[in-house]
């Protein structure tokens, strides 16, 4: 069995105007930086054998802290890219709403099938991110493994791997808090959910 804790990247200065951040190379807030530092305090005792991030400097500088506090070197994988949200790139709800509010509606409807205009669909992005987890678990099949990545991504990659239809990944995990931690188990191609969006900082040691 190998685990993989999910995490999302720290906050950006595009947070609090709720932009969407695809693959947009936003920088971290203070508080995105200060985030980073808890999750290394959390790796710091968390066992870990691995880590891997996004290419996105967001999420290379959230996994940063943690690897020196473990003392391992992070890897970077394009395949744990945030999805690229086409026209919706950089803007808010109500932007969308004011350029493009059919497709924004068929969007909150089914974001899968009706993803935002000119952006990558999430069945190819949980695809990609799915074939990295494999890929790892295959090479550490008694690993603990730290993936820093974002919001999306870990939502459709949670869906795929769980079993839960695409559609509802906005619904079924509404929202992911940045720095938290999401741990999964795969064990012979089987995926168990084992804690979802645990605050790094309060986080309960591995489950055995």
């Amino acid at each position: 069995m190998t685990d993989f804790l999910l995490v999302r990247h720290g906050e950006t200065v595009w947070h609090a105007e709720n932009r969407y951040a695809g693959r947009s190379d936003v920088p971290l807030t203070d508080r995105g930086r200060e985030q980073a530092q808890t999750l290394a305090h959390w790796a710091a005792t968390a066992d870990l054998t691995a880590i891997w991030t996004s290419p996105l400097s967001r999420a290379r500088l959230t996994a940063a802290p943690a690897a020196d506090a473990c003392g391992l070197t992070p890897h970077v994988d394009e395949r744990l890219y945030e999805l690229d949200f086409g026209q919706g790139e950089g803007l808010t709800r109500d932007d969308m709403r004011q350029r493009f509010p059919q497709s924004l509606a068929a969007f909150l409807a089914d974001p899968a099938e009706h993803h935002l205009p000119g952006g990558e669909h999430p069945r190819h992005a949980a695809e990609r991110a799915a074939a990295c987890l494999t890929e790892l678990a295959h090479d550490q099949p008694h690993g603990r493994i730290l993936i820093v990545a974002h919001s999306t991504l870990i939502r459709v990659l949670l869906c795929h791997l769980l079993g839960i239809p695409l559609a509802e990944y906005r619904r079924t995990f509404p929202q992911l808090h940045n720095g938290a931690l999401t741990e999964i188990r795969i064990t012979d191609g089987h995926t168990a959910l084992l804690r979802l969006n645990a605050p790094a900082l309060t986080a309960a040691p591995a489950l055995p």
